[in-house]
């Protein structure tokens, strides 16, 4: 199976995982000289608060996803390390619920696999918070790899 395009999804909850995130990422996407597509999803509430933090003119200038994304300090993190690595990536933003939000990223740049990260919890914990990376595993349109954060 070809690897053109990795969608690594990233979210708020992920800045603690960026290393291991982008270790598993560029071990998959370097060989295979796959494109790896940063894709940060924000909520509404999120993406207003980055818009604020990072001081984005909205009156002046047309603000997108893509730019707000681009200037989030743990998109620029993966980049450096991207770079370092030698691997092509893009950058996306995207606004929405998480879970389908990444679905629809992963469909939208025609992903042959995505890349999530998250926590081992509880099936309680599950079935009463729900789980954006279940959520993805079982809507995705290509195979999707989990990545677990370190548990110390």
């Amino acid at each position: 199976m070809s690897l053109d395009t990795i969608l690594l999804a990233i979210g708020p909850s992920d800045s603690d995982r960026i290393d291991r995130l982008a270790e598993e990422t560029i071990d998959v996407a370097k060989p295979a000289g796959s494109t790896v597509i940063l894709g940060h999803v924000f909520t509404k509430s999120e993406y207003d608060d980055a818009l604020d933090k990072l001081e984005f003119d909205t009156m002046a200038d047309e603000v997108s996803p893509d730019d707000v994304a681009s200037r989030h300090a743990t998109i620029r993190e993966l980049t450096k390390l991207f770079d370092d690595a030698g691997v092509d990536y893009e950058v996306r933003g995207a606004v929405g619920d998480h879970g389908k939000a990444i679905v629809d990223l992963a469909e939208n740049v025609d992903a042959d696999r995505v890349v999530v990260g998250g926590r081992k919890r509880s099936p309680t914990g599950k079935a009463v918070f729900g789980s954006i990376a279940q959520e993805v595993m079982l809507s995705a349109p290509c195979p999707v790899t989990f990545v677990r954060a370190d548990t110390k």
